[in-house]
């Protein structure tokens, strides 16, 4: 990976680590474009750098953050179902982050569940979470495990089918996206050097740029992103992901194949 290749999947980080349109799913993408999805580092950067992004909630919602015990027992229910599952199916996630196809496929599928959305929860208007929905909230953030799912999406419709409101659950996606994602990053980086590897001096610096960007383009994605959620809904997420989808199968089984190992 070379310092554009890292400045360019930083952006993107930052732009979709807050939509419903998977971050990790088009890092994947543009890593294979760039025929450097295989490299173990590549696969070590598109996690760490989601840290980056996450600390833009801390920073843009700083009083909010640092409330009672109370919220941060309910931030600990909701984590500990991605806890317990990342560390059972470790392995088979790792695999199914080497596949563009894997994330295509859930790029089309959650495109046509965000089209109906907005139908299902559409009298949604509940802001207090309780223990039980921030359990549920976490158990639909484990479907983001699968790559191109998207963690936002997954735990803001989880949030919604609480009766939350749209701002309300995905303001609670937001925070729990911060203990989800340095957990995710310890995790990563202990098996990065459990498997042998040893950062170079180039790839600190390639994490530490990276890391800049994408808290930096967060920032910018967040407050836009939470005005036109309340304002529009997901259709207009659901037609991207649908049309990315469709894209990415046909490119691969009709052009030209991608990176899979």
């Amino acid at each position: 990976m070379n310092t554009l290749q890292a400045i360019v999947l930083a952006i993107i980080e930052g732009i979709t680590e807050f939509l419903p349109v998977s971050s990790t799913g088009h890092m994947i993408i543009a890593s294979s474009f760039y025929g450097i999805a295989q490299d173990n580092f590549t696969k070590l950067f598109t996690i760490v750098i989601q840290l980056g992004a996450i600390l833009s909630v801390v920073i843009l919602y700083f009083k909010r953050f640092f409330q009672s015990f109370d919220f941060y027992y309910k931030l600990l229910v909701a984590f500990i179902p991605a806890v317990v599952l990342g560390l059972l199916l470790s392995d088979k996630i790792d695999a199914l982050l080497e596949s563009p196809v894997t994330v295509a496929i859930s790029l089309l599928i959650g495109g046509i569940i965000l089209l109906k959305v907005d139908d299902w929860f559409n009298n949604s208007d509940e802001t207090e979470i309780t223990y039980l929905k921030a359990l549920k909230i976490g158990l639909f953030q484990c479907l983001a495990m699968v790559p191109g799912v998207s963690r936002s999406g997954a735990s803001i419709v989880g949030g919604m089918s609480q009766k939350l409101s749209r701002t309300s659950a995905a303001e609670f996606s937001f925070f729990l996206a911060v203990p989800t994602m340095f957990g995710a990053t310890a995790k990563k980086c202990y098996d990065y050097y459990k498997d042998g590897f040893v950062l170079t001096h180039d790839q600190i610096n390639l994490l530490i740029i990276g890391n800049i960007i994408a808290f930096i383009v967060a920032l910018l994605a967040i407050k836009s992103f939470i005005d036109f959620l309340s304002k529009k809904g997901f259709r207009i997420f659901g037609y991207y992901r649908i049309i990315v989808g469709i894209s990415l199968l046909i490119i691969h089984y009709f052009i030209h194949p991608l990176t899979i190992i």
